[in-house]
């Protein structure tokens, strides 16, 4: 029976932490001008005379300062080009769309959120990015690409291939990825852990042409060297 009450109250402070976690992600969802929606989502739109802006992010996210700190110096960047007098080709527009993943059980796998990035400044093409963050909930800590593999496992000789003909299937471009670029890790950076696979995203011209957009892929974890979380 003293284990039993003891495993209750561990799962009490999990529960509680999480419901303090939500609740102050809420507060900061309306601090940014946002309303919190189905799934945990808060939405966050904005209009002036020279701009549009609609940022969707999850309130539920472990580590949610640092998602919030990138997106608030998005925004921040984004309103002061557009409010500036020399705007030109307005309205400028910035939309953020979020997707979230997991692995493991909730109390000790992964947490997963990508964020897709659309702006346009009046340039001569509008840019669409990514920006993924992960965290460890076991351990309390973010994930990176450096930490997600052992340092001797050279990851990207076995992902590299795999991200090619993938990439290749969805497009239809062959031989267009320098194998410089395809293994280099800076350029698998922004990525999403499932119990099935690593899913990489990757930023309008980052391995492809421009004109082929903002793309993604998922590579088996089984093609892959055992990963650290």
């Amino acid at each position: 029976m003293r284990i039993l009450t003891l495993t209750a109250l561990a799962v009490g402070v999990l529960l509680g932490e999480q419901t303090v976690a939500v609740s102050s992600a809420a507060t900061d969802c309306v601090a940014l001008g946002g309303a919190v929606e189905a799934d945990n989502i808060c939405h966050v739109h904005s209009t002036g005379p020279s701009y549009t802006m609609d940022l969707r992010f999850p309130t539920n996210y472990a580590d949610e300062q640092a998602m919030l700190d990138y997106l608030a110096q998005n925004r921040d960047g984004f309103t002061n080009v557009a409010q500036t007098p020399a705007a030109r080709n307005a309205p400028y527009e910035m939309d953020v769309t979020t997707q979230s993943f997991t692995s493991g059980p909730p109390t000790g796998g992964t947490q997963s959120v990508v964020l897709k990035l659309f702006q346009d400044v009046g340039g001569a093409h509008p840019t669409t990015w990514y920006k993924s963050f992960t965290y460890d909930v076991a351990h309390r800590k973010p994930v990176t690409f450096d930490t997600l593999f052992a340092a001797e496992a050279n990851a990207v000789n076995a992902i590299f291939p795999i991200v090619q003909r993938d990439l290749e299937r969805q497009t239809g471009l062959t031989g267009v990825i320098a194998t410089s670029d395809g293994l280099d890790p800076s350029h698998y950076q922004n990525f999403a852990v499932t119990n099935d696979a690593v899913i990489f995203f990757f930023s309008q011209g980052e391995l492809l042409p421009s004109d082929a957009g903002a793309t993604s892929a998922s590579v088996p974890r089984t093609a892959l060297p055992p990963l650290a979380v």
